[in-house]
């Protein structure tokens, strides 16, 4: 019996054991590609916030637990925008509202002045002069056009926040996924909504063409010196250091815990059985001259083919589940997850883990055998 032969005849001799093991360890591989990739696009799809309108520094408030949820004076624009090295800064406030004619909730607004350099730089599609001008509304909202999909709403059109009419004076494109699924507000009126005069939650800068990369920890210092308040950081450390990103991150791992163990024990169980079954083959090929080590390599090559072959079903798995995902109506429009090679990686990285922890105990214990031992337990 060749090598591989006896890998092989050892997995198929038990189909059905093989294939529950199988669908266990491809469960709890797919669980922790599924939620990295979560993770992931939830983080690229707020890094793609700032990439989309190339900002380069993110000032927020100096101390605050949640960065998205930071108060800043709106003066501080100003104060920013004269920095040397800073060629142009927008305020921005974000808050929450809810559509509740069309049953839509946390829309994520935006609140931002209509005449700055962010504004204008969205590709929008306005209404027709003779409905603006006719239209008895509160004020006007911006809808990201995967949101003005999900309210049936196009420009021109009419559409309720907190009892009061507003018009949607325009549809707009951003290379953002989170953005296309969110709004903008006038920054006074949304002000007003959220009973925040005045404040704003973060400042988006864009630096001079002139400054290099290795220019910028300058910039952020002159930034930093207008007031101890302000936290000026680099838009990818402010990506990476976010709470909610690292929160998300961390969730993931936690949840994949449980499934990582109920697919390592099952890999354990199957692999066990399989040395207590095969006790008997295992000592004849110990008497015919294979070595312990070469057993235990069996032993272990099996279970590693074995979750090698859950990664590859757990990842197709997890893909499909995460295009449902990106597809529904809870979460269109506002994240993008996708199974990346580095979550490809991670999976395989944890599948082969798993396999080498479900085999430990049985390649030991075949390792220990003695031909004459094994012989006797199979006459």
């Amino acid at each position: 019996m060749t090598y591989f032969g006896f890998v092989l005849k050892s997995l198929w001799r038990r189909p059905l054991r093989t294939g529950l093991t199988l669908m266990a360890l491809a469960t709890a591989i797919g669980s922790v590609m599924a939620l990295s990739g979560v993770a992931e696009g939830f983080t690229e799809s707020f890094r793609g916030v700032y990439e989309s309108h190339r900002v380069d520094v993110v000032v927020s408030r100096q101390g605050s637990a949640d960065r998205l949820s930071s108060s800043l004076e709106e003066t501080y624009v100003a104060q920013v925008t004269a920095v040397e090295g800073v060629a142009s800064a927008a305020g921005v406030l974000l808050e929450t509202l809810s559509a509740e004619d069309q049953q839509v909730y946390g829309i994520p607004a935006m609140g931002m002045r209509t005449e700055s350099w962010l504004f204008n730089d969205y590709e929008m599609r306005s209404p027709d002069s003779v409905a603006s001008e006719n239209s008895e509304v509160k004020g006007q909202v911006y809808l990201g056009e995967n949101l003005a999909g999900r309210l049936d709403c196009q420009p021109g059109a009419i559409l309720n926040l907190f009892d009061e009419p507003f018009l949607v004076a325009g549809v707009f494109q951003s290379g953002s996924v989170w953005e296309n699924g969110s709004m903008i507000v006038p920054l006074d009126q949304l002000q007003d909504l959220a009973g925040r005069d005045g404040q704003i939650t973060y400042i988006n800068v864009v630096l001079d063409e002139s400054i290099q990369a290795a220019d910028v920890g300058q910039v952020v210092d002159r930034i930093r010196a207008v007031d101890v308040k302000l936290l000026p950081l680099a838009t990818d450390e402010f990506v990476r250091s976010d709470t909610r990103m690292q929160l998300a991150g961390a969730m993931a791992w936690m949840t994949s815990t449980i499934a990582l163990l109920v697919g390592a024990i099952g890999t354990l169980n199957t692999m066990m059985t399989s040395v207590l079954e095969r006790t008997g083959e295992i000592g004849i090929l110990r008497a015919i001259g294979w070595p312990a080590k070469r057993i235990a390599g069996v032993i272990l090559c099996e279970s590693v083919m074995l979750a090698l072959m859950a990664t590859v079903l757990g990842g197709l798995g997890a893909s499909v589940l995460l295009q449902v995902l990106a597809n529904s109506e809870a979460t269109g429009g506002l994240l993008q997850p996708t199974i990346a090679s580095g979550v490809w990686v991670r999976g395989l990285v944890v599948g082969l883990g798993i396999g080498v922890l479900g085999a430990s105990l049985p390649v030991w214990r075949a390792s220990q055998m003695r031909p004459a031992d094994a012989l006797r337990h199979q006459g």
